[in-house]
């Protein structure tokens, strides 16, 4: 089959790396996928002409409401990958609901990472509940074998001469609902008292305006520093020379730099947000706080308890092979792509 595939294909956010593993998968099952960023088209009419002028025989959408919208009316088969944020903060605005709903009643299936993601869906939009399939993220990590970390610390402004370094990646977007100022502050406080804690924000500008505001408050706090985005496999690398990774998002609705992390043997301290707390059990595969200062808290006892922090770090590991398989992933965007027959 010929198929395209509608998402936000901004570099190295989420819905970009679930877009390239799905056309992996597509790939590899012997269809033709073709990925189209959802930002340069306005209307469903632009993309009626696409599908027909390109011969697609059937579509997927990741995101209800971005991707979704676009094949309202399609007159060639899809389905739809709920993004996140679709279902957890676009629910809120009621023309969004009603298009989001008008959507999912024609897709032939919509896949959620969770099934609270199903459950909430399905409690909106119950007629489509049979059509909605769960399946989690898939993950595999390539760290690079050439990466220098010595380099990426010096290009991030932090020394590189203390024995006890400890560095702390959070990857997002910089978007507002990846809050990723939620922990400037208190961090840097920590960081005035403790000179061996860093903090490195890493991810694309998707919000212009929002990573001025970034740029301008980093700028005025020591320990923390924004760092340009990198390639797949140099981040990969870095997350392995890192302390912990770090999740402060409003909303999410499967982190993949949480998975990787737990794939790559780095213990992971997030928000406790549904989404996060639907892949992490607190102080048993990773750490969750509620605000600020408990992140403080726990990373300290992540620092001083060397065991815990082994023991987090093994069952991460082992969740991640058992729940979020590359192999299953694939197994199943196969099957359900035959729905579109």
């Amino acid at each position: 089959m010929r198929l395209l595939l509608l998402a936000c294909l901004r570099a190295q956010t989420g819905n970009a790396t679930t877009a390239d593993r799905i056309q992996s998968h597509l790939h590899a099952a012997g269809h033709i996928c073709v990925l189209k960023d959802v930002f340069r088209y306005e209307s469903p009419t632009e993309i009626a002409n696409l599908t027909s002028a390109d011969k697609f025989d059937a579509a997927l959408a990741i995101h209800l409401y971005k991707g979704g919208r676009l094949l309202q009316g399609s007159r060639i088969p899809f389905g739809i990958i709920f993004g996140g944020t679709d279902i957890n903060e676009d629910i809120k605005c009621e023309e969004k609901r009603r298009i989001m709903g008008e959507v999912l009643g024609e897709a032939r299936f919509a896949v959620a990472f969770t099934m609270k993601m199903k459950e909430l869906a399905a409690a909106e939009w119950p007629d489509t509940r049979k059509k909605i399939y769960v399946q989690t993220q898939g993950i595999k990590t390539t760290p690079s074998e050439t990466f220098d970390w010595c380099r990426f610390l010096q290009n991030a402004d932090i020394p590189t001469d203390r024995d006890n370094l400890h560095v702390f990646l959070l990857i997002c977007g910089l978007r507002r609902v990846k809050d990723p100022l939620y922990l400037v502050d208190v961090f840097s406080d920590w960081h005035r008292k403790d000179p061996s804690v860093h903090l490195g924000i890493i991810g694309p500008a998707v919000d212009p305006l929002f990573t001025n505001e970034v740029k301008e408050k980093v700028k005025r706090a020591p320990g923390i520093h924004l760092l340009q985005e990198m390639p797949q496999d140099d981040l990969h690398a870095a997350m392995q020379r890192c302390f912990a990774v770090v999740n402060s998002s409003i909303s999410e609705g499967m982190s993949a730099a949480i998975l990787e992390a737990m794939d790559l043997d780095i213990p992971v301290l997030a928000r406790n947000i549904p989404g996060n707390a639907a892949i992490i059990k607190h102080k048993d595969t990773g750490l969750l706080f509620s605000d600020p200062q408990e992140f403080v808290v726990l990373s300290k006892s992540l620092m001083n308890d060397p065991i815990m922090e082994r023991e987090i770090v093994k069952r991460a590991k082992d969740y991640v092979k058992k729940h979020h398989s590359w192999e299953c992933e694939r197994k199943a965007y196969q099957t359900l792509v035959l729905k579109l027959q």
